[in-house]
């Protein structure tokens, strides 16, 4: 076996590097950076995030039950990585990283004017698993920015919008394409 055998632990990755947006009102809108997040149904379109409890979104969320998730760039990376390491609790991380705030269409929660595509998500359950806790959402509405929307396809060009994945402590630019879905089994 060339394979050696670890612990069990979570090294499941590239992940997305998300900036989650919480709070219901300007006072007491606030950002955090979160890997831990997926996709879990298509129909109905779900999410999740997990959080720790002892961050100071977890409360606003927890509260509010409903978040926005936004994707990030490789020009949001400094931002993505202070809001990371930063307590809300003690910044304004609006003010201090220069994102901008802007209300939610179907929730309360703000989206990050600077993100090419923010996820408006209503919980509709926590499942407390051990150092986090899951926060089960459904999406209720996506905003895509217009420059990365195909206007042949209407599809939203993820490559073009040069977001970035966060990879066992650190982050990453995505590559080149390789394929694309089904691609190998395409008929010539």
């Amino acid at each position: 076996m060339k394979k050696e055998i670890w612990k069990p632990g979570t090294l499941i990755y590239p992940l997305p590097a998300i900036l989650v947006s919480s709070g219901s009102t300007p006072d007491d809108y606030n950002i955090f950076t979160a890997a831990w997040v997926g996709t879990l149904c298509t129909n109905p379109p779900m999410c999740y995030v997990s959080i720790r409890p002892e961050r100071h979104s977890y409360e606003l969320i927890k509260r509010n039950m409903e978040f926005t998730l936004n994707l990030t760039t490789v020009a949001m990376a400094r931002a993505t990585d202070w809001c990371g390491v930063r307590s809300g609790r003690d910044y304004d991380k609006w003010k201090e990283t220069g994102l901008t705030p802007c209300p939610g269409i179907e929730v309360r929660s703000p989206y990050i004017e600077e993100s090419p595509l923010s996820i408006e998500c209503k919980v509709r359950e926590i499942v407390s698993l051990g150092s986090h806790d899951m926060f089960i959402a459904d999406v209720v509405n996506i905003l895509a920015d217009k420059q990365y929307i195909d206007p042949e396809t209407q599809a939203f060009d993820m490559q073009r919008a040069d977001l970035m994945v966060y990879s066992h402590g650190h982050y990453h630019e995505l590559g080149a394409e390789i394929g694309k879905f089904g691609w190998s089994v395409k008929k010539k």
